[in-house]
């Protein structure tokens, strides 16, 4: 798993010093930018160019050469429905360096830089897949060093969520968090297998027990000074649904249920490659939801490291037991900050769809920072309750625990809370129920694995803690 640090020139901008072309951004309907020559006015004029969002014309020089480029970007209305209506550029235009000109004051500059670096990601491990050979020189007054980080570690969790289950499973998620703590000088220890249960993590052990491929609990290590931030990512390598086996139809994206942990490997290579002035620590439940004869039950009883009884009442409701463990041992340090990120529940995308994960905090000023940060770093979340009248629905009478309370209502808000009773020590706590999957391809986000939660949580950081 090595292989998925590998150095991304697509991903990162162009040499400041690289001789680079103007892209002009011009809205519908606006003039064409001044400085063209007449005979490029023309041409624009001639081949029908109005600044319609996408639209594309190139320009020459008295030479014929490529002197530039046009590149509509629409109206107000039209650029409000897009994330990053400037990647879309970057697929179009020849390869070489690009520097952005024209009607710059209508964007988030940031925004679309990092928009443009995510249009360069290709999943090619299997197949060759080309990445634009079009790179943006960094708008002035931008973080360059940032945003790159960010869209390394994009690439890093798209390709972790990318990766069929029959190449990664909690082994080579072991594999991968350890050759992060490599390129970091973080330490990685892991419990495995029979050990869980020795060390007091039978959750963990239960959901993977039926697997060949021995279940685990990973622990990165980073940072001496600082307030202590734990970050929990559920780790389900690939999910039959166990018993409760799923149909095929709800079984062929599970190869991405460990997306929770590529977000949070992710995640905390972003706070290792700013260097953060915080003490990480990073719990990864790694399993494999399979059916075998010593598969867990419908109806068994498992105590918790927290010392709760759990009722099983749906073998597919595995996220929020392995994580429960995880948060256990996390919460047992009372860090200050404990983040727990999951492909948790379909109930999220019912209410919310791919694109906008729900977040759950307690805190004011977590939730604050998350909402404030998301924006700024194109990072969508919307803040959901820890609903307390909804707290009876998890208590099943005979455990203290329902893994999968029947009814299906708030199936988001329910899993939430069950993962909350594993925190006690700890005052500030956020889970998000992520989906980690991009459906269809668009502007900078190819279709596939998806990034969510990260960014937000990383500049958080910053403001809670005044970093």
């Amino acid at each position: 798993m090595t292989d998925l640090f590998r150095f991304r020139p697509e991903m990162r901008f162009a040499d400041s010093g690289a001789e680079a072309l103007p892209l002009y951004l011009v809205t519908q309907g606006a003039p064409l930018p001044g400085g063209l020559s007449a005979a490029q006015q023309a041409f624009a004029t001639a081949q029908g160019f109005t600044g319609a969002a996408g639209s594309l014309c190139l320009l020459a020089d008295e030479t014929g050469a490529l002197a530039g480029a046009l590149g509509g970007i629409g109206g107000a209305k039209k650029r409000a429905r897009s994330r990053f209506t400037l990647a879309g550029f970057a697929a179009k235009l020849p390869a070489g360096a690009w520097q952005l000109a024209g009607e710059l004051e209508e964007f988030d500059l940031s925004t679309e830089a990092l928009g443009w670096l995510f249009e360069g990601y290709r999943f090619d491990r299997y197949a060759e897949a080309k990445a634009p050979g079009a790179r943006l020189v960094a708008p002035e007054g931008l973080d360059a060093h940032r945003l790159e980080v960010m869209a390394e570690a994009e690439a890093l969790a798209r390709d972790l969520v990318n990766i069929p289950a029959n190449d990664l499973g909690p082994a080579e998620l072991e594999e991968a968090a350890r050759a992060l703590g490599t390129l970091h000088g973080a330490t990685v220890t892991a419990v495995v297998g029979e050990e869980l249960l020795a060390q007091g993590y039978p959750l963990i052990h239960a959901v993977g027990q039926a697997s060949p491929r021995a279940p685990r609990l990973i622990d990165l290590r980073w940072g001496d000074a600082g307030p202590e931030v734990a970050l929990v990512g559920k780790g389900v390598c690939f999910d039959t649904g166990g018993l409760n086996l799923k149909p095929g139809s709800s079984m062929g994206l599970m190869k991405k249920d460990m997306g929770g942990a590529a977000n949070t490997l992710a995640t905390a290579h972003m706070i290792m490659a700013l260097g953060l002035p915080v003490r990480l620590r990073v719990l990864l439940p790694a399993v494999e939801n399979a059916v075998a004869g010593n598969a867990f039950r419908p109806s068994d009883i498992f105590t918790s490291r927290k010392g709760l009884s759990v009722e099983i009442n749906n073998t597919d409701a595995e996220g929020r037991l392995v994580l429960a463990d995880a948060l256990a041992a996390a919460d047992e340090e009372a860090p200050d900050l404990i983040c727990c990120m999951a492909t948790l529940t379909g109930a999220a995308r019912v209410a919310l769809g791919p694109d906008l994960p729900p977040f759950y905090t307690d805190d004011e000023d977590l939730a604050e920072a998350l909402a404030v940060a998301s924006q700024a770093n194109a990072d969508p979340l919307w803040r959901m309750p820890f609903w307390v009248p909804y707290e009876g629905m998890i208590e099943p009478g005979v455990a203290d625990l329902d893994n999968a309370p029947s009814g299906g209502m708030a199936g988001s808000i329910t899993a939430a809370l069950f993962l909350r009773r594993f925190v006690t020590e700890t005052e500030r706590f956020a889970h998000f129920d992520i989906y980690a999957w991009q459906p269809t391809a668009a502007p900078g986000r190819a279709k596939g694995g998806f990034g969510q939660g990260g960014r937000a949580i990383c500049g958080a950081l910053s403001t809670l803690f005044a970093l």
